[in-house]
């Protein structure tokens, strides 16, 4: 079978590689980046197609007669038309849960950096030879412990990130459709509006979907505690940004952390970039070596079990 693989840099980056899928079956050829340009070309006999972010439309798919499978080397799998694939007969598969406990890790990690300002201390240990005292402060320092910790979306990523709320001793909210008799213990299920209200601290975790998107907004945003933190690694239509931004910028919100953004890499005119009390990386919650590892072996079982006429993880059956 041959087999390409779209933009594999992404995953493999410098210390991975693609070893799992070279086996006699498959024919790999590994391309780092794809542009729009090339997809057509380089899939043009491919009976297998790997993509993490190259996108694969309606046009695309139809103009590729050999093609018979698309893995989608990550979770969401938006970036590949499934209605047109389903049409054409085309196996749509995802990776699912590979990524979970590393991005719960980042939840805490920005947070953790918010309430103890770590990155504002250790740049500036500078300062401490010369503070009166043995510490040295310039900013509020808070504790977790008894705070209210929203989680909207309670799936394997937010229930990973309500068992550390747990363990820091915050009272956790979730907004799911799940019973709430089979909610984990300690977890409360609550609605929307209601966390909004009572949230100190508020985490994305479902998928972006016509009710979701910009879930955040204005209007929500008003209803929040002006001393509330935002988080969102799930993904960046989430939120309005501009509202966000403009939360941030006249004291309704304290803070946003984000790993997603609406666009990535974003467009220097981003409000999010020049807004104050706003923490971003970029787009590397699931991007530990262990949570990439992970991928690679899932996507290669991915792809022996619809060799073998017996897939797993289809997303468009």
């Amino acid at each position: 079978m041959k087999v390409v693989i779209l933009d594999g840099y992404s995953v493999t980056q410098s210390d991975l590689d693609w070893s799992a899928l070279l086996t006699p079956e498959f024919q790999v050829t590994v391309y780092d980046r794809t542009s729009p340009g090339e997809t057509l070309a380089r899939c043009a006999d491919a009976e297998a197609v790997l993509t993490n972010k190259v996108i694969l439309s309606a046009d695309t798919i139809e103009a590729l007669p050999h093609l018979r499978y698309i893995g989608v080397l990550a979770t969401g799998y938006n970036v590949v038309d499934c209605d047109a694939a389903r049409r054409r007969g085309v196996v749509v598969t995802n990776i699912p849960a590979y990524s979970t406990a590393s991005v719960a890790q980042l939840v805490f990690a920005h947070l953790l950096n918010i309430t103890h300002r770590v990155s504002h201390y250790a740049e500036r240990r500078s300062q401490w030879p010369s503070s009166l005292d043995f510490m040295w402060t310039d900013t509020p320092l808070t504790e977790l412990s008894g705070k209210t910790f929203g989680i909207y979306g309670l799936g394997n990523i937010g229930t990973a990130v309500s068992r550390i709320a747990l363990a820091f001793g915050m009272k956790v909210q979730a907004v799911t459709s799940r019973e709430a008799e089979t909610l984990p213990d300690g977890v409360t299920k609550v609605t929307w509006e209601a966390m909004l209200h009572d949230a100190d601290v508020l985490s994305l975790h479902c998928p972006l979907t016509p009710s979701t998107r910009a879930m955040i907004n204005a209007e929500t945003l008003a209803l929040m505690r002006p001393s509330a933190i935002l988080i969102n690694t799930g993904r960046g239509p989430l939120v309005d940004e501009q509202a966000v931004a403009d939360a941030l910028s006249s004291g309704r919100l304290a803070a946003y952390c984000a790993d997603v953004l609406s666009t990535e890499p974003p467009s220097a005119d981003n409000p999010l970039l020049t807004a104050p009390r706003c923490y971003l990386t970029p787009h590397i919650a699931w991007a530990t070596r262990e949570a990439r590892q992970r991928l690679i072996a899932i996507a290669a079982r991915n792809l022996q079990a619809f060799f073998a006429g017996q897939p797993v993880n289809v997303v468009n059956g």
